[in-house]
């Protein structure tokens, strides 16, 4: 069946359908059915008429960012999710205004993926301390770590402090072989892997061994007043109340900071409240901090994984 969207513009074909087809593959994965480039001509074997108004729906957002934004395959599932949601009403807006927040060291721009990222990223910049909290996978550390590289490479802070606590590590902490530091550091592993994308091993480890990053367990926090910093608390659902006050307290002048978690993932032990959520219910309606909830849609996973969540959510 031919859709009603033609391709007006030859040139940006490539754009549109990916390399080796690659976005257009998205549409087969995700619906079941096919959808082909043929000339300026779009055919898909679906009869579904409300599949086949999603993809148009899809495909006009894509020509109309195509001439100044390279399409991707995550681009193209969160599309859909919107097009599912009936929420791509400004989602060109979205992609044609985005702003770049740094460059991995694979030399590809990093921009905030959806509208919860883009609004998340304007929080960080605007506010001392965001809450990010939703559930994983939606970029909320992977973001804050790209700002907080971006703020330390433009010298608006002197120190990069990124913190978890080691909740998960029990009792069998004084089990595992070495000293504290490398008894946490797994639970860290996150973390490196973030400043490695955007600063590379090298520098990553030359910069901690200068003390101009620190990664450690959040008992390390204790005592200090962060200023000129930029500072992340990853995992924060696993804080206890006397933990997150602590850290909250830490935040000194000239310094940001970003706590992160999924207050429904909690792994402290049974009884024990979550600090995560006790902040946020304690200080959402101070002006001067934010708290940006993520959700589901913007969860951008490749749809096979998300064919096999829904059927073990079944």
């Amino acid at each position: 069946m031919k859709l009603s969207i033609q391709l007006k513009d030859p040139q940006l074909s490539y754009n549109i359908v990916g390399a080796f087809d690659k976005n257009l593959e998205v549409f087969k994965t995700y619906f079941d059915y096919m959808l082909v480039l043929n000339g300026d001509e779009f055919h898909t074997d679906a009869t579904d008429p409300k599949v086949i108004s999603m993809m148009e729906s899809v495909l006009s957002v894509m020509m109309a960012i195509a001439p100044k934004v390279t399409i991707t395959e995550r681009d193209v599932i969160y599309l859909i999710k919107l097009a599912e949601a009936n929420e791509l009403e400004h989602a060109a807006d979205l992609f044609l205004r985005r702003k770049q927040i740094i460059i991995n060291q694979q030399g590809k721009p990093i921009y905030p993926k959806t509208f919860t990222q883009a609004i998340y990223a304007d929080a960080i910049t605007q506010s001392d301390m965001v809450f990010g909290v939703g559930p994983a996978g939606t970029g909320k550390t992977y973001l804050a770590v790209a700002l907080a590289v971006s703020y330390l490479k433009e010298n608006k802070v002197k120190k990069l402090i990124l913190t978890r606590p080691a909740v998960e590590a029990g009792e069998s902490l004084g089990f595992l072989p070495g000293d504290l530091k490398e008894k946490v550091d797994p639970y860290l592993i996150p973390l490196y892997d973030a400043l490695y994308e955007f600063l590379g091993v090298e520098m990553t480890n030359a910069l901690l061994e200068k003390g101009v990053i620190e990664i450690a367990p959040l008992a390390y926090m204790r005592g200090r007043t962060l200023e000129n910093a930029f500072i992340i608390l990853d995992e924060a659902q696993n804080t206890t109340h006397t933990q997150m006050k602590m850290f909250l307290t830490r935040l000194g002048f000239s310094s940001k900071m970003v706590i992160t978690g999924d207050p429904s993932q909690a792994d402290l032990p049974k009884g024990v409240p979550s600090g995560l959520n006790e902040a946020i219910q304690k200080l959402h309606d101070i002006d001067a901090i934010k708290v940006i909830h993520f959700k589901r849609l913007d969860v951008v996973r490749n749809p096979l994984v998300q064919k096999i969540l829904e059927r073990y959510d079944d």
